[in-house]
């Protein structure tokens, strides 16, 4: 009987017990549901709903009449979006390239133990915490013909000097690399700074032994190790070049003309300023297009380098 009594008494605690883990299993997809929910529909929905109004004859408002790839025949047949493409290629191929180069440059600098490192590094990183509209912002006005660089040279006697790429437009794309330049260099050095401090110490120590100088230890040895930090890199950059759209709105305005366009200025330009819904939709998924080509290698070889491991 006192066994019968023992047992009564221990059911109802074990199954409290069991609600409390039940519970605690549960709670954290409770939590994470309301998240989830939301990025499920604005952002993987609003995705689909693109998708969907590029294929119709949407105007200002939303339509469901279908008319195929015809807005993106007339994408491809519109000068603006051929202009935004090839500005696009320049300023995400400088970008990318630039930025790979100082941050490698600059983390190579910083990994030789010198002093204030911590300052300098801070420097380094200090506009990346700066918002494109301010970066863009504080460009124009350095490089604005009345009032900037070339002012303040012929102010400074150099009367011939001659700095009109802001307004120049053969040459304005490059004031958006400048700008665009001089924010991101300090993230990637940030990057491959943390890449550099992760390599081992015995492959230099043995690089130095067998007479292996710096540079050389540099090219051969560290920097092919850091693979992963370059395509890392890579990505992000690419994916920054791609949807950049308030640099340009505060730099130039995509003036002159449109010669500065980017994709994403085209997009916002035919969508809600020109009430052509259906175009921008098909602006909008050829740049998904373009993220999705850099993102998906990344992905496959994060994964296939999980399924080694």
């Amino acid at each position: 009987m006192n066994t019968n009594a023992t047992n009564s008494e221990s059911s109802p605690i074990q199954s409290g017990r069991r609600a409390r883990l039940s519970l605690a299993d549960w709670m954290p997809k409770i939590v994470m549901a309301p998240t989830m929910i939301v990025t499920l529909v604005c952002i993987y929905g609003y995705m689909i709903w693109t998708a969907i109004l590029s294929f119709t004859n949407s105007r200002m408002l939303p339509s469901y009449d279908f008319v195929g790839f015809d807005q993106y025949e007339r994408l491809f047949n519109n000068d603006r979006w051929i202009v935004s493409l090839t500005n696009l290629g320049v300023f995400g191929g400088l970008f990318i390239l630039i930025c790979l180069f100082l941050g490698v440059v600059l983390a190579i600098f910083l990994d030789q133990k010198i002093r204030a490192e911590g300052a300098i590094r801070t420097i380094y990183l200090y506009p990346m915490a700066i918002s494109f509209i301010v970066t863009g912002t504080a460009w124009k006005w350095l490089l604005n013909p009345t009032n900037g660089l070339e002012k303040m040279m012929v102010n400074l006697g150099f009367e011939d000097f001659k700095f009109d790429w802001l307004i120049n437009p053969d040459m304005v794309v490059y004031c958006l690399v400048i700008a665009a330049v001089w924010q991101a260099s300090g993230f990637v050095m940030a990057l491959f700074l943390a890449g550099l401090r992760g390599v081992d110490s015995d492959l230099i120590k043995a690089a130095h032994l067998d007479g292996a100088n710096t540079f050389t230890t540099y090219r051969r040895i560290i920097l092919p190790s850091l693979k992963p930090v370059f395509f890392s890199a890579l990505v992000i950059l690419s994916h920054i070049a791609i949807k950049s759209f308030d640099l340009v709105a505060a730099l130039t305005n995509g003036g002159p003309g449109y010669s500065s366009d980017l994709p994403a200025n085209f997009m916002y330009a035919h969508t809600f300023t020109r009430s052509q819904v259906g175009l921008g939709s098909a602006s909008a998924m050829i740049m998904l297009g373009c993220v999705l080509a850099i993102l998906i290698p990344y992905l496959y070889s994060e994964l296939r380098g999980e399924r080694h491991e």
